[in-house]
């Protein structure tokens, strides 16, 4: 079976995929990616399931070699990568010839970017997924040495690319009502809705802290709710008024009140936003939620469509004579 092995290895390296739904009552989370929309993507790139696994980078990448002629697709935050020492482009996808190095550098925005195979990464499940939960003990980090199995890749065109995504940056991201959103008074859910908060530099799978433009959030009373389900997207406001929002990995249950959940389809924004972005939250009713959701998931269906080539073929390009072709041509006398 082809592999893809390891030479170094940054620091948050992960196999990652969709997660492992059905075991909140037993207190696992569903984890999987920090980035769903990043899965999407690489899957769009590559012609195949988003289901598969792929390695997930925290920050940075590392260097990567395989024994055979493979398929790759670089997403998420985007990394300085090279194959051989010769620069590849982000959001798009490549073939990775049999023995050549692909070397992926730091993030130049975001925090999480991710490496995708044709195939997926075949390596053994556990309770019906591949990804590590390291809060939960399932899996472990990536290291150097460690040689990753590839499933059969049904083959399909590289060279391929996706519009850039503006989800690196921070940003405004939606939210709905929570259980304890009623806790709060009317002026600090106003107030809320106009802070400026900017993403900690703690923070990770589990959740982020942002931290805000002026005084915490409180609810009425300084009221404590019992340990109750929480799910990714929860905001939490601690015990310093501070927000919190869960991410993949979050704990099952909690006694922090929230103030609001972040919408699925927004929360790889936070995710991807870097210490010191600055984020808003805008609240929408739950009606405007699943239009929001359905807009996302067509969205994704449709990636593949959005798909075009790296280099375009003069062939295939219907207004080739509206293009400047001769931009910088002289006499050659200067």
């Amino acid at each position: 079976m082809t592999a893809l092995t390891i030479v170094q290895a940054g620091p948050g390296l992960t196999l990652q995929d969709t997660g492992r739904p059905g075991y909140l009552a037993y207190g696992l989370s569903r984890g999987g990616a920090a980035d769903t929309l990043a899965l999407a993507e690489g899957a769009a790139l590559l012609g195949q399931s988003p289901d598969l696994a792929v390695i997930e980078m925290a920050g940075m990448g590392g260097s990567f070699t395989a024994d055979a002629d493979i398929r790759i697709a670089l997403t998420g935050a985007p990394m300085q990568a090279a194959i051989d020492g010769q620069a590849v482009a982000w959001t798009a996808s490549h073939l990775l010839p049999a023995g050549s190095t692909l070397t992926i550098g730091a993030v130049r925005a975001g925090a999480y970017g991710y490496l995708h195979v044709g195939g997926g990464f075949a390596t053994p499940q556990t309770l019906g997924a591949r990804s590590a939960h390291l809060a939960a003990g399932i899996g472990a980090r990536l290291a150097a040495g460690d040689s990753l199995p590839i499933g059969a890749d049904k083959g399909g065109q590289t060279g391929l690319t996706l519009p850039h995504d503006g989800r690196f940056d921070g940003g405004t991201v939606r939210v709905v009502p929570s259980l304890q959103t009623a806790f709060f008074p009317e002026d600090e859910i106003t107030r809320f809705e106009d802070t400026r908060f900017t993403r900690d530099n703690r923070g990770n799978r589990m959740g982020v802290r942002v931290v805000p433009e002026g005084d915490g959030f409180a609810p009425e009373g300084g009221l404590s709710v019992l340990s109750e389900i929480i799910v990714p997207g929860d905001i939490q406001i601690t015990g310093d008024g501070t927000p919190f929002v869960l991410l993949a990995e979050c704990q099952t249950t909690g006694g922090y009140p929230r103030i609001g959940a972040v919408l699925p389809c927004d929360l790889p924004r936070v995710a991807q936003a870097p210490a010191g972005a600055v984020l808003r939250f805008r609240f929408v009713t739950a009606h405007e939620g699943l239009q929001a959701l359905r807009r996302e998931a067509e969205h994704r269906k449709g990636l593949a469509k959005s798909a075009t080539p790296l280099v375009r073929d003069p062939a295939t390009i219907r207004d080739l004579l509206a293009y400047q072709l001769i931009s910088g041509v002289t006499a050659g006398a200067d």
